[in-house]
């Protein structure tokens, strides 16, 4: 009889991958089944972000309801994995006990040994090690395609900015190579997916060997845009300062690679961007969306902002407004600073009051939001062409699509048959967070 497993995700698209690894790999080699009721579970794992302010709070506030659920049934076993797991360590098992395992972003490959190592001795189990890319090669072949589907291609980073904690939780920057990864995209378009999302957390430095020779993101781009049955391709996310002309060249050689791109740029002031250690200003970044924009007119950018990061004044705040008018960012995502623990912004005097950063980051998100819902509103009355992922969220009668340019578009349609599939929709609504349309066949 299958065993019980209820994952719960925090933070970025790494993680949603990394959770959809642990449970195939526990499956494959524990017989473990995922459930949607933590009550039912006989294990729970957390797959922690550390990216966000009070990161470990929310972990051990997490624990203390599971220990709940445990004190009732001494058989669970809880898991705590990702960033956090690999920045606190066996911290997190003398603070709370009743943690059974803990394991990195790098060691999740090993959940199965390190839960039946526990059941064995009656131990608790710490692996947070960084053995590079060895976790690629654990991981049991794809089940099934979804219509879109993430494939890693490389882990941790080397920017080192001043308040990430990336290069610490995850380690330096690994990549695959390119034949295992168009091996996978293989694998999966044979099994249903029209859209592959590469992921690393600074992508476009993509350096996988390709026939014994360093590779290129853009190289990699090229040979996936040929694999039959892909019809679209995403990266996640970007570094300005990685992003290289034959990456920029990529958009007008390869018609699978979608017209959107996420490219943080986190401030429009260059004094501010020089204390991040971000390696560009903001000449070099308009610079960049120039030359992209030259190659797709229709290109669409959607970025992310730090603000109150220590130091920054209101002629730094209103050069991030500057810039937000500068490009008109088709969706974004904005953060108050928080101090993130063993960073060089973390020996900065934060000297921000946290009524100024609300005040600034409302101020931003308005505009931010109203851009965005500019751009909805242009696309009433068009034809789009989009990739139908699934049910709706908020209405299982409807189906849900994406756009070329990652808008979410809701419609009517008869059974379930266009998932997976490339459809006309006419765009008749658009809403603060979604369209509406109709099939145009």
């Amino acid at each position: 009889m299958p065993k019980k497993l209820y994952i719960k995700t925090h933070g970025c698209q790494m993680n949603e991958y990394d959770s959809e690894k642990m449970a195939k790999i526990l499956k494959h080699e524990e017989n473990f089944e995922l459930t949607s009721s933590e009550h039912e579970a006989d294990l729970i794992i957390l797959n922690t972000c550390s990216i966000r302010e009070k990161a470990q709070e929310r972990v051990f506030h997490q624990i203390g309801r599971w220990r709940k659920i445990k004190d009732k049934k001494p058989n669970l076993k809880i898991a705590i994995g990702g960033c956090v797991a690999s920045q606190e360590g066996d911290k997190i098992m003398k603070r709370a006990p009743e943690v059974d395992i803990v394991f990195g972003p790098q060691s999740l490959h090993r959940l199965p040994e390190l839960y039946k190592k526990e059941q064995k001795v009656k131990k608790a189990q710490i692996d947070i090690s960084f053995p590079k890319l060895e976790k690629f090669s654990h991981m049991p072949a794809p089940d099934k395609g979804e219509p879109s589907s993430f494939v890693s291609i490389m882990e941790g980073c080397n920017k080192y900015c001043s308040f990430c904690v990336v290069p610490m939780t995850r380690g330096h920057e690994v990549s695959r190579t390119v034949e295992d990864i168009v091996e996978e995209v293989k694998i999966l378009s044979e099994k249903g997916t029209a859209e592959i999302h590469y992921l690393g957390q600074n992508v476009n430095n993509f350096k996988g060997t390709y026939k014994g020779e360093i590779s290129s993101l853009a190289q990699l781009i090229e040979l996936t845009g040929k694999i039959d049955g892909i019809e679209r391709i995403r990266f996640t996310t970007s570094h300005p300062h990685e992003f290289k002309d034959d990456l920029v060249e990529a958009y007008a050689n390869v018609p699978e690679l979608v017209s959107h791109v996420h490219l943080p740029i986190q401030s429009g002031s260059d004094r501010i961007l020089k204390l991040m250690r971000r390696r560009y200003d903001t000449d070099k970044y308009l610079k960049l969306i120039e030359k992209i924009k030259k190659i797709r007119p229709d290109m669409s950018f959607s970025s992310d902002f730090i603000v109150g990061f220590p130091g920054e004044t209101e002629e730094d705040f209103q050069a991030t407004m500057d810039i937000v008018e500068k490009v008109k960012f088709d969706a974004s995502y904005s953060f108050i600073y928080s101090q993130r623990p063993n960073t060089p912004a973390s020996q900065m005097e934060d000297d921000v009051s946290e009524e100024v950063k609300k005040n600034r980051l409302d101020l931003l998100q308005d505009r931010l939001n109203q851009i965005a819902f500019g751009y909805s509103r242009k696309l009433v009355g068009t034809t789009q062409n989009c990739l139908v992922m699934g049910l709706s969220k908020k209405d299982p009668g409807q189906l849900q699509a994406r756009t070329i340019c990652d808008r979410v578009v809701n419609f009517q349609a008869d059974g379930y048959d266009l998932i997976g599939q490339l459809v006309n929709i006419q765009i008749n609504e658009a809403l603060p967070n979604s369209l509406r349309g109709v099939l145009n066949n």
